[in-house]
This record gives C-alpha cells, sequence and structure tokens, in this order.
C-alpha cells in the first residue's frame, strides 16, 4: 500500500483514514491475496480457454460486432483501467441507453441473455486479474461518472483493487430487478443501490483477510448456481 502522505488528495479525509488503518495493518493478507490471484488466473485461463474460444464463437454467430466489450472503468486509487468482458449487447448499446442495465432490457442479445445470468461474460476479467488491474474479490469496478458521486467514505473501497465478485454483488445479484421500471436509472442507482451496496464493501474491507475473501467465492459459486 502506498503511504498515507502519498495517497492522492481526495483519499486523504478522515472518513477513508480507519479504512486506511485496517488495510496498512493486514498487508500480509494483502501479499497473500495477490499471490493467490496470479495463480488461480493462470490457472482458470488455461482450463477455461477452450471455453472461452466457443463462447467468442457463439457471441459472432448470434449478433454483429466485437466478441469483447471494453469499458473504462476506476480501481485502486482511483486509477482508470478498461475492464474485459464477453459482450452481450448490441455493438452500439451505450448510445441507446443508460451506462446500467434493467430487467429484460432490449439491448441484450440472445448469447448475452444467458452468459450474463450465468455471470460467463465475466471470464475475460481474468486478463485484468492478471495484469493487477483486478483482483477476484473486492469492490465491483464503477464508472468514472459514479466514482464521481462518492462520498467521502465510499473513496475508501479504492484502497484495494477493484473485484470480479464481492459481498454487495451476492446480495445485488438481481440488481437489473431493482432498476426495471424506474424513470431515471441513473437517478435511483446513484441515490438508492450504490449507497445500499456500498454498506457491504465497506465491511468488507473491515472484515477483510485472506480466509474472508475464500468465503466470499463460495458464495459466489453457490449464488450463480
Amino acid at each position: 500500500m502506498k503511504k498515507w502522505d502519498n495517497l492522492p488528495e481526495k483519499f486523504k479525509n478522515d472518513s477513508v483514514k480507519p479504512y486506511y488503518d485496517i488495510l496498512a495493518h493486514r498487508t500480509a493478507s494483502l501479499v497473500i491475496k495477490r499471490i493467490f490471484d496470479i495463480i488461480i488466473a493462470l490457472v482458470l485461463t488455461v482450463i477455461l480457454s477452450p471455453f472461452m474460444l466457443v463462447i467468442a464463437v457463439w457471441i459472432k454467430c448470434d449478433s454483429k460486432g466485437k466478441v469483447f466489450f471494453l469499458q473504462k472503468r476506476v480501481t485502486k486509487y482511483g486509477r482508470v483501467f478498461n475492464i474485459i468482458k464477453f459482450r452481450t449487447m448490441v455493438s452500439n448499446a451505450e448510445q441507446l441507453g443508460t451506462q446500467v442495465t434493467v430487467s429484460n432490457d432490449s439491448r441484450i442479445t440472445k448469447a448475452g441473455k444467458f452468459l450474463r445470468k450465468c455471470r460467463l461474460d465475466e471470464l475475460p476479467q481474468l486478463f485484468n486479474v492478471l495484469k493487477g488491474d483486478m483482483t477476484f474479490v473486492g469492490t465491483r469496478p464503477e464508472v468514472q461518472k459514479y466514482v464521481d458521486r462518492y462520498t467521502d467514505e465510499m473513496m475508501a473501497t479504492l484502497l484495494m483493487p477493484a473485484g470480479i465478485t464481492s459481498l454487495a454483488s451476492i446480495k445485488f445479484k438481481d440488481e437489473e430487478k431493482l432498476l426495471s421500471g424506474a424513470d431515471d436509472t441513473d437517478d435511483v442507482y446513484v441515490n438508492t443501490v450504490l449507497p445500499q451496496k456500498m454498506k457491504y464493501n465497506l465491511e468488507y474491507i473491515q472484515k477483510f483477510n485472506f480466509f474472508y475473501d475464500i468465503k466470499i467465492m463460495f458464495m459466489t459459486f453457490f449464488a450463480v448456481l
């Protein structure tokens, strides 16, 4: 971790400090977490490569556009990176609607509906993990416009790399249904959904250790099933 004085200015506030102190005393767990990420991501990439190739062919046959969807998200210390997913929407989806997805979104392709339901669209994020942009367990990365709405305390979630899964992801696995029917999905997401998700994300930092990560990974597996 960076020293407190070397953090970006927007992180150096009284609300972030308690969370920083927790992580600063758990450096061994952070090192183990990174080693675990690299080993498991490498193993899964090798094992799942044939399966990901099949998904790629399915996406190309199902609709026009690229196989992968890249979008700028925010990770540790506010750094912007390109998250990699299998494309689950029509190629111009971002021009046709908001950056959050609702239930029965017309932009989702037939293949995409299945991939999203089983969270298989997240598989390419193994490459993000290997690059160090993401980790297996941590706060799901948001786009910049939502990060700009973070409170001082919410900034603490950016003391760690963005995650593929989290306790919030499990609790809000039906987020699309919650947003369906809203007159302004962005407003509902920022003012209602995001604060609730952040409570779980901040709780994760307080409880963080390697074995807690393993527990959340198992919880994610059963939630998907």
